[in-house]
C-alpha cells in the first residue's frame, strides 16, 4: 500500500506543476529505521512499484534494483532528525522556486500556511545539490516546522503521513503566488507570531478528524 500511494502522490505533483519529471523527489517512513525512496532519473509517468528504493537510517540499501534519488541523503538526514515525520515531498515549483532563488524566507502570510507549516518558510544554507551538506543545512533550516526552502533549488514538505506532506508543497507554493501578487498591491499585512503559533497549535492538535 505504501508504494501505492509514494506512486500516486508522484503522479499529482506532476499534474499540479510542482514538478517537471523526473526532478523533485518523494519518500515515505515505512518503518522504524527504513523508508521508501523515489529512483534517480525515473519518470513518474512510467514508474512501477518495484523501482522504489528502500533505504535504512543507516544509509545502507535494503532493497531496490535502481539507484536511489541523489536526494537521498535530504531524507535521510530528516527521518533522523524527526521522528514525528512519516513522508516528505521535494519539488521545484515555481512560485516557491522564485523566493528559493532571491534567498528570501517566505512569510506565514495566509492562514493555511501557518497551520500547516508553523511559521515562515525558510531558506537552507546553499549547498551543492544531492550533497550531505545540503541534506544537513536543510534540517537545520526546516527545525520542528513542515517545509523549508533550499536556495536556488526548490521546496521541501514533510508531514505525519503523504497527505499532509504533499499539503505543505501545495500551500508553500500557494503561499509564495498570493506574496508576490501582493506586494503588486503594497505589500501585505502580517500575522503576529502568537497568531501563527495558536492557529499551527490547533492544526497539530484539534484539527479534522481527531
Amino acid at each position: 500500500m505504501s508504494r501505492e500511494v509514494l506512486l500516486a502522490t508522484a503522479k499529482a505533483v506532476i499534474l499540479e506543476g510542482l514538478v517537471v519529471s523526473p526532478w523533485g523527489n518523494l519518500s515515505m517512513r515505512i518503518s522504524k529505521d527504513s523508508f521508501l525512496i523515489t529512483p534517480s532519473g525515473v519518470d513518474y509517468n512510467t514508474m512501477q512499484p518495484e523501482d522504489l528504493v528502500e533505504i535504512s537510517l543507516a544509509g545502507e540499501i535494503r532493497a531496490g534494483k535502481l539507484k536511489p534519488s541523489s536526494e537521498y541523503h535530504l531524507h535521510l538526514e530528516i527521518y533522523r532528525a524527526r521522528d514525528d515525520i512519516k513522508a516528505i515531498v521535494h519539488t521545484h515549483s515555481p512560485y516557491a522556486s522564485a523566493f528559493a532563488v532571491t534567498r528570501k524566507p517566505l512569510p506565514a502570510l495566509v492562514e493555511d500556511l501557518a497551520q500547516i507549516v508553523g511559521g515562515d518558510v525558510e531558506v537552507s544554507r546553499y549547498a551543492p545539490p544531492g550533497s550531505e551538506i545540503l541534506a544537513k543545512n536543510a534540517v537545520l533550516a526546516l527545525g520542528k516546522k513542515f517545509a523549508v526552502l533550499l536556495a536556488n533549488h526548490g521546496v521541501v514538505g514533510v508531514g505525519r503521513d503523504m497527505e499532509e506532506a504533499l499539503r505543505a508543497v501545495r500551500v508553500v507554493e500557494k503561499g509564495a503566488k498570493i506574496a508576490l501578487f501582493a506586494k503588486i498591491l503594497g505589500g501585505a499585512v502580517l500575522l503576529e507570531p502568537e497568531e501563527i503559533q495558536t492557529m499551527h497549535d490547533f492544526y497539530l492538535n484539534k484539527y479534522g478528524q481527531r
